[in-house]
């Protein structure tokens, strides 16, 4: 067995052990060893444990799991992962890791405590932590599920209209020289105002071109759960050109609603232009949805084939005239990850906040900080801007 294949059967082990382990750890587990002597023990174990571990309390399983796969290994003995066996006679249950079976029976391995996994870590709890990328259709539909029960708030503003308030800062002079009409021209209370509190307008603009053709379905799920969730809410879609779908995602049934939209992309999963589509934007729809101190949402990995300079001169512009600019980028989730591409590099300077956008938790994040916005721009972030 080749050593690739021997990384990937230990990385399922462990997950059927019950510990959660992401694709991409695996992935960092291959690249490790090839910096260390794969032949020693000590220094694949520690490796492993570095890389693949991520809890103190599956420290003990990890240690047994790993005994046990690198005996089979070295003494030529073939794995199997029995079903864990529950002991009725107990409250918590104790479940046998796996066995070694190949004609010397079955080695002396002590049973460990691991709990019932089903309860502690669940299916879904994993799932949170897996790159849309790497999902098959099954784990897709239970994503777009999850993604339309998340719970969209956005930080609120103080608007310049006013309302009628008990205890509000000014006298709502109108109704009190209506109710002194009343009265014999003595007003028996005297009504009082304040400002109304007001969400902020969302706009979502998202890539739709080829480099993000495996997330691009599920940011669609993601704009349908904010238009639905949200009151003011604008969404564009971008690829060599721009196509706002608002309407089509006002559907109550989400698949027809993402179906509609997506018929409507005629650049699906064609190249990028992002500094000629935001030109677009700024020219057709700034003066219409950038209004009341709106928050503007690109998600996009910045994989520019236009003219770059076009893209930063476009950010500057947008940013001028949005509360709060936000780059959702699927590839920041990745440790390896720098924003080097000519055209994340230029938008990167005008953007407020830099957020992953890769699976589920990420989303649920990017959702907390959403409700959490200050309400106003750092003065560095400002006079940054007023120098360009």
């Amino acid at each position: 067995m080749s050593l690739l294949e021997n990384v990937v059967l230990f990385g399922r082990m462990l997950r059927e052990s019950g510990l959660p382990l992401a694709p991409d750890q695996t992935r960092r587990f291959a690249r490790a060893l090839g910096w260390i002597d794969v032949g020693s023990r000590e220094q694949v174990f520690h490796t492993a444990r570095s890389v693949l571990v991520t809890r103190k309390e599956d420290l003990r399983l990890f240690g047994v799991i790993f005994e046990l796969f690198w005996r089979a290994q070295t003494g030529g003995a073939a794995l199997r992962l029995p079903r864990p066996r529950p002991r009725p006679e107990r409250r918590d249950r104790r479940y046998d890791v796996f066995s070694l079976t190949g004609g010397r029976g079955e080695p002396d391995v002590p049973e460990i405590e691991v709990g019932d996994r089903a309860g502690a870590y669940s299916a879904a709890e994993v799932l949170q932590h897996r790159d849309f990328g790497d999902l098959d259709e099954d784990e897709l539909a239970e994503v777009r599920r999850q993604i339309q029960e998340i719970r969209w708030r956005v930080s609120q503003r103080v608007s310049r209209r006013q309302m009628p308030a008990r205890r509000g800062s000014r006298l709502h002079l109108r109704r009190v020289l209506r109710d002194a009409a009343k009265h014999d021209g003595t007003p028996l209370v005297l009504p009082r105002r304040r400002p109304k509190i007001k969400q902020r307008p969302i706009v979502l603009l998202a890539d739709i071109s080829g480099s993000m053709d495996r997330y691009s379905r599920l940011l669609l799920h993601f704009f349908y759960a904010a238009v639905q969730g949200l009151a003011e809410v604008e969404c564009f879609v971008f690829g060599t050109r721009l196509t706002r779908i608002t309407q089509y995602l006002r559907v109550r049934n989400v698949e027809i609603a993402v179906e509609q939209a997506a018929r409507e992309i005629l650049d699906w999963s064609g190249g990028t232009r992002i500094g000629d589509s935001l030109a677009a934007f700024n020219r057709h729809w700034g003066r219409r949805v950038l209004r009341r101190g709106a928050v503007v949402i690109v998600a996009s990995d910045g994989w520019e084939r236009g003219d770059a300079s076009l893209l930063r001169r476009e950010m500057r512009h947008l940013s001028h005239r949005c509360h709060r600019l936000i780059w959702l980028n699927p590839h920041l989730g990745h440790p390896e990850y720098q924003p080097l591409v000519e055209g994340m590099a230029a938008a990167l300077p005008y953007v407020d906040d830099f957020l992953p956008v890769h699976n589920l938790r990420s989303l649920r994040d990017f959702a907390a900080a959403l409700e959490s916005l200050p309400a106003r721009r750092a003065p560095s972030s400002a006079s940054t801007r007023a120098s360009r």
